[in-house]
């Protein structure tokens, strides 16, 4: 209720006052504020990666501007030397309009990148959307192998086999508990279900023997367990990493950095920011907390 009640207030918070909090989580509104995050994570040893916001595109002609507008990231990432890679949203790309608009315009970024060197994630969205992009994800690796990857959230029923229906071959995931809040009959909705199925996942992952597992978490609990599976499988630093959002506990970064395991910040930005800053706390209370703890005077 309390959570609630704290959504609902947010709309009135000034864009200003609100624009300052989201700084601690958005990188700015354009490419360029982006990239000098991204140098500045690269000064302090983290690799990163480049997301502009949006979703749920409207028309084709927006669609195109988000391709061209990730062709020019990666163009911009190459000429910067950054450890750094692409991460797009089918639907940014025209998947509600059309699956294969989306995979079209996804396959002009690929190619883009391919040629820079640049790697491409294709991201996981609600559920209608699951199959359209473990489609377009399957198609990509059929072309570009490695130079792409996939999403999945252990949150659904469905990951396992999801995770046993993807072809063999090299792949890479991006493992997350997943923001989307579905519905009971198709996903676990206990937090301890979902770190449980996020573990089992990761081990059926690298059970496949192919795979670079990008662990997306803040669980430090959870967290403890899957150095523990990555050390019964000997994963080589290379073939791992744990992957951060911007501004979420980066004391745990450092401290797993000390440590001596790869972090990768999830750096997004654009002039959907306010839209997206909305849509995270609704969806994570935890965050919510946060951003009004910073909004209180004491």
């Amino acid at each position: 209720m309390l959570h609630k009640l704290m959504v609902g207030a947010m709309p009135l918070v000034p864009l200003p006052v609100m624009r300052r909090l989201a700084g601690k989580y958005i990188a700015g509104e354009t490419q360029e504020e982006a990239l000098a995050r991204l140098r500045a994570l690269a000064a302090e040893g983290y690799s990163g990666i480049f997301d502009l916001l949006g979703e749920g595109t409207r028309s084709e002609a927006d669609a195109r501007a988000a391709a061209e507008s990730y062709r020019r990231g990666a163009e911009a990432i190459a000429a910067a030397g950054l450890d750094s890679y692409v991460s797009i949203k089918p639907t940014h790309l025209g998947l509600n309009l059309d699956e294969a608009l989306a995979l079209a315009l996804y396959r002009e970024v690929a190619l883009r990148c391919r040629e820079l060197g640049v790697f491409l994630r294709v991201e996981m969205e609600d559920h209608p959307t699951t199959d359209a992009t473990l489609r377009i994800h399957e198609a990509l690796r059929a072309e570009f192998g490695e130079g792409v990857g996939i999403v999945l959230q252990s949150r659904l029923l469905r990951t396992p086999d999801d995770i046993a229906a993807l072809a063999p071959g090299p792949l890479d995931v991006r493992l997350v508990k997943g923001i989307y809040l579905e519905p009971a009959e198709i996903a676990h909705t206990d937090a301890a279900a979902i770190r449980r199925a996020y573990v089992a996942q990761a081990r059926q992952l690298l059970e496949r023997g192919d795979v670079r597992l990008r662990l997306a978490t803040h669980d430090e609990q959870m967290a403890a367990e899957l150095v523990g599976l990555l050390r019964e499988h000997e994963v080589p630093r290379e073939r791992y990493e744990f992957q951060v959002l911007l501004g979420v506990r980066p004391d745990i970064w450092a401290r797993w950095r000390r440590e001596g395991h790869p972090v990768r910040v999830y750096v997004p930005f654009g002039p959907e920011w306010r839209e997206y800053s909305m849509r995270r706390m609704r969806k994570n209370p935890q965050l919510l907390r946060a951003v009004v703890r910073d909004l209180l005077p004491f």
